[in-house]
């Protein structure tokens, strides 16, 4: 291995938070095997090929971050739910109810102890880590722990998870040890960036949420180091050369949202305690709030900026994203600023609504921004100037 590949780190001055938008024939296929019109062979055959054809996407779009672009997904956290042991997939009569849209009715419960030998994103990841080279890096997301606790909690699903876990201690020791299981598992497959979606702290950012959450005798304070506590916990003891970030997000369904609010209700938990390298945000529109709460990003953290917005076709104004980038200069150093979409372009298989070639536009500007900003290829390098 080169030097320059030992020292190629994420997050990358442009940058993605890693779901793309699924083409046709692979919906179709997927469908198709869902109603047992083909087999696993054959639909693993046409993903196999869609993500070989994406992953050339991303390296002729110059991008320095290669992933499957969720392609084997339903769902960006779900399918990964799934996968471990003690939980099975699960059908609610409704979904969550986004801003004019309810989501599909996926959700997961618990049937034993939870663990994570085994999962099937391994492999998974092991397909994309073949296509690395020198300046590309391959990158793993999944669910934050936090989402994983949140959603076993849904509704009617806490009683079932109370059933087999009594102890809420226990059940955290137990989602955080099949956390790093898996996470170890990836790294011995060669991954060397691990990214957690999280959508617990957006949930706490919306004041409608904090409110109802009041009402059950809950508190923001409570939640929030109860979230801390296990996503900390999960990372406990990994490989120091393993980078794992964090995307917080408030709802990506077919350009829908479920929350608002800005950070400043999480911001000295997340930003200030979570044992996390980098934080891809949500910065893309007013519900996101104002750049005041990175005063809490401690330590050397990374912040990549979402200030272009997956959820539309429009393309921003350069010198608009720009001001906001020296806007928030304020709060943390250029150099460790980055720049990114807000979300991924297909949280979930239906996507948003946006095509392809919009897309990858929409890419093509970020890339030409943070050129302009930080200069040159803007890549970033461990231990080398940029």
């Amino acid at each position: 291995m080169s030097e320059n590949k030992k020292r190629l780190q994420a997050p990358f001055r442009y940058d993605y938070v890693g779901s793309f938008l699924r083409p046709e024939h692979l919906k179709k296929a997927r469908a198709d095997y869902e109603n047992g019109k083909i087999p696993a062979e054959e639909l693993k055959e046409i993903e196999d090929k869609a993500i070989e054809e994406l992953i050339a996407g991303q390296k002729a779009a110059g991008y320095h971050v290669i992933t499957d672009g969720e392609f084997r997904r339903s769902y960006w956290h779900l399918d990964f739910m799934w996968g471990l042991v003690g939980l099975e997939r699960l059908e609610l009569d409704h979904g969550y109810y986004f801003h004019g849209e309810e989501t599909t009715h996926g959700s997961v419960q618990v049937t034993g102890k939870i663990s994570g030998e085994g999962h099937p994103f391994v492999e998974h990841f092991k397909f994309v880590k073949q296509f690395e080279d020198e300046n590309t890096l391959a990158r793993q997301t999944i669910p934050a722990p936090a989402q994983l606790l949140a959603e076993l909690f849904r509704e009617e699903n806490g009683k079932n998870t109370v059933k087999y876990y009594p102890d809420e201690e226990e059940l955290i020791r137990d989602i955080a040890g099949a956390y790093r299981t898996v996470i170890t598992e990836l790294y011995d497959a060669g991954c060397r960036n691990v990214q957690l979606d999280d959508c617990t702290w957006g949930m706490l950012c919306d004041a409608g949420y904090r409110k109802a959450l009041e009402s059950w005798g809950g508190s923001v304070e409570k939640e929030a180091q109860k979230f801390l506590h296990l996503n900390n916990l999960a990372l406990e003891g990994l490989p120091g050369d393993l980078t794992v970030t964090t995307h917080v997000c408030r709802g990506n369904y077919h350009s829908t949202w479920a929350s608002s609010g800005g950070y400043e209700p999480v911001a000295p938990y997340l930003f200030g305690e979570e044992n996390v390298s980098a934080y891809y945000l949500e910065f893309d529109d007013e519900r996101s709030g104002g750049f005041e709460p990175l005063k809490y990003i401690s330590g050397e953290k990374k912040v990549v900026l979402g200030l272009i917005t997956s959820k539309k076709p429009e393309l921003e104004a350069k010198e608009t994203v720009k001001q906001r980038i020296k806007e928030a200069e304020e709060y943390v150093p250029l150099d460790r600023l980055y720049l990114s979409p807000q979300c991924g372009f297909a949280s979930c298989e239906i996507g948003n609504k946006l095509t392809e070639e919009e897309q990858w536009a929409k890419l093509r500007l970020v890339k030409e921004i943070a050129e302009e900003v930080w200069g040159g290829t803007a890549i970033k390098f461990t231990n080398l100037p940029v």
